[in-house]
């Protein structure tokens, strides 16, 4: 089946979150503050909350913090004052990136997403002026190791996934944003652990970017971007270099 993302940006992420694995604990704590104000602190009655702990797990955040967090929201619900805001803008070579964020200062974070693409991109576009381009869809990354990539996707796809890929030692699920947390929980059934598994941005096309120093100030742009503590998500369409 088709394959809709390359692996650098999977690969650098994951690079990251071994690097700075605090910051995204921090991040990922935001997000399971608004799902528990948004359906409670009971996952089984919180789709949502469900797939932020996945997210959380995927990304190693401990069991203790996880519920920690999650006991703290419930018991002041008033304290997850964060609001969701989308922010669009181009990079080089007119690569288009979405930023999603969660801040308690919708100013300071407008100010700081466009000083940033100011400085290390190509500006800062109103809402809707990219977000076309991309799909939102449930994405789940596996590593291959030494997992039955046959027997892999007709479980997942018997769970109701659009589509599957497999790419130097990964193994990438696409669903519906709707069916993302059945096909994530058939798989968490038999045990398969997630290098990520999330609601992403996939885009239709990616601009083929081929100059190393092009390449270089994209992902400039996508550290600073995804460095701000208000940033818990980038998305790009981009098709680096491997070496970058």
């Amino acid at each position: 089946m088709s394959g809709h993302s390359k692996w650098s940006t999977i690969k650098h992420k994951k690079g990251k979150t071994d690097a700075a694995r605090g910051k995204i604990f921090t991040k990922i704590g935001r997000e399971l503050a608004i799902a528990v104000k948004q359906g409670g602190g009971d996952p089984l009655m919180n789709s949502k909350l469900r797939d932020v702990i996945a997210k959380a797990k995927a990304a190693n955040m401990p069991n203790d913090n996880i519920a920690r967090t999650i006991k703290k929201y419930e018991g002041d619900a008033s304290a997850a004052n964060f609001e969701e805001i989308t922010y669009e803008g181009y990079g080089a070579a007119g690569v288009a990136f979405i930023v999603e964020a969660l801040t308690d200062n919708r100013n300071r974070s407008a100010a700081d997403i466009r000083h940033i693409f100011d400085k290390y991109g190509n500006g800062m576009g109103n809402s809707g002026c990219v977000a076309w381009m991309f799909d939102k869809k449930g994405q789940i990354v596996i590593e291959a190791e030494d997992r039955d990539e046959d027997e892999t996707m007709m479980l997942a796809l018997d769970a109701g996934a659009e589509d599957f890929a497999s790419e130097e030692g990964y193994f990438e699920i696409l669903t519906a944003q709707s069916d993302f947390s059945a096909v994530r929980e058939a798989l968490e059934a038999k045990n398969i652990p997630f290098v990520s598994a999330e609601i992403s941005m996939i885009p239709q096309n990616r601009v083929a970017v081929d100059d190393p120093e092009t390449a270089a100030k994209l992902l400039k742009l996508f550290d600073m971007l995804e460095d701000n503590d208000d940033v818990q998500n980038v998305y790009h369409n981009a098709d680096l270099p491997d070496e970058e």
